[in-house]
């Protein structure tokens, strides 16, 4: 199993599930975003919960245009990169949930995906030379299917929670309301 180190400890194996959450670059305080703050299920919840409902920092994702072009991104890598296999994600307006079981080195994937949206994304914000994603990404091996099913739902409720829509299926950016019978990108 291939370990990497930053500020986190990174467990990554090809074709086991895994569930990754990134956010925009400025989006916690300092004294919260520290490497302690990230090694526990409570602590990430915690976290979580103040994205969720923060009023300050930047809301990119709140953008229809950017929203949209993550999501054809995670559709893309998946489907015609073949990056990993999709399972579940959500764009809230500041950090992305994704549940995916990988095909390739995580480092890889997670690279394509946030440098081609990062790019996309200062483009249509007119911006250069600015971070667009966190440098670091939370990553959660899943242990089993119960937990498995445990994170797909916490995905899918998560605009619920929020109190962004009433229902998982009325969100536009989440694979709950994405149409299966579409075409994949």
């Amino acid at each position: 199993m291939p370990k990497s180190r930053r500020h986190l400890p990174h467990i990554h194996e090809i074709g086991h599930p895994i569930f990754l959450t990134w956010r925009l670059h400025g989006t916690l305080p300092a004294h919260l975003s520290s490497k302690e703050t990230l090694t526990s299920g409570n602590a990430f919840a915690a976290i979580d919960n103040i994205l969720d409902h923060s009023q300050t920092g930047p809301h990119h994702l709140k953008n229809p245009h950017i929203a949209n072009m993550i999501v054809e991104a995670i559709h893309y890598n998946g489907y015609r990169l073949n990056h990993y296999k999709l399972h579940a994600y959500v764009i809230m307006s500041n950090h992305v949930h994704l549940l995916i079981t990988p095909k390739v080195p995580l480092p890889k994937l997670t690279q394509s995906l946030k440098g081609i949206t990062a790019k996309r994304a200062n483009e249509i914000l007119n911006r250069t030379g600015q971070p667009f994603w966190q440098e670091e990404t939370y990553d959660h091996h899943i242990r089993n299917g119960r937990e498995f099913n445990k994170i797909r739902i916490y995905i899918e409720q998560n605009p619920v929670k929020a109190g962004l829509a009433t229902e998982p299926a009325q969100y536009p950016w989440s694979s709950s309301c994405y149409d299966r019978n579409s075409p994949q990108v």
